[in-house]
């Protein structure tokens, strides 16, 4: 494995915007080889995503619009953290909010960085079981149709093109693995 020093040296850093979300930044900084150049950031809270899997094996999925893309997509419900939130409480908070289930466990089957290019943004990613269906509590500026999907119906539609968020592809295919036995037991 090379042992390269690779990293780069904060020379100073802007505050380009902050908003409620995103706090996108713009830092000079120092290359390996002493050279400079300007990085373009956003800062992220973290988030957390759940895939529910109610006793009869189908999973709970969402349908709501994304104004970035200006389409409705289906995904798994996630969110993310609050202020000193951690990722276990934002999953079961986001879980009743979206879904109206309660979950008697949470798996945690992984952590990934979706685009490390341009975010820091962490997502962990859990497998929700032992579903509660409850009343949802949905956000005041949130939209969502739950629904259900088997995990080979929606693993189909993720060849089909029906499914192109990524952290629901991660999570569904991690489930996947995870209920065969060949991850993180």
């Amino acid at each position: 494995m090379p042992t390269k020093d690779l990293r780069e040296k904060t020379i100073s850093s802007v505050a380009v915007f902050q908003g409620r979300l995103l706090d996108v930044r713009r830092d000079d900084v120092e290359l390996p080889d002493g050279g400079h150049t300007v990085r373009e950031y956003i800062r992220h809270p973290g988030a957390a995503v759940m895939v529910p899997m109610r006793e009869d094996g189908k999973l709970i999925f969402l349908r709501q619009f994304r104004y970035a893309l200006d389409r409705v997509m289906v995904e798994l419900p996630a969110g993310k953290l609050d202020p000193g939130e951690d990722p276990e409480t934002t999953a079961r908070r986001e879980l009743a909010e979206e879904t109206g289930y309660t979950c008697e466990t949470l798996v945690r089957l992984g952590l990934i960085h979706p685009c490390i290019g341009y975010s820091d943004e962490e997502i962990v990613v859990y497998l929700a079981q032992g579903l509660e269906r409850r009343e949802a509590e949905a956000e005041v500026d949130e939209f969502v149709e739950p629904f259900e999907l088997e995990l080979d119906e929606a693993l189909g539609w993720i060849e089909e093109g029906k499914i192109t968020d990524v952290k629901t592809i991660i999570a569904l295919y991690w489930t996947e693995r995870y209920l065969r036995g060949e991850w993180g037991k």
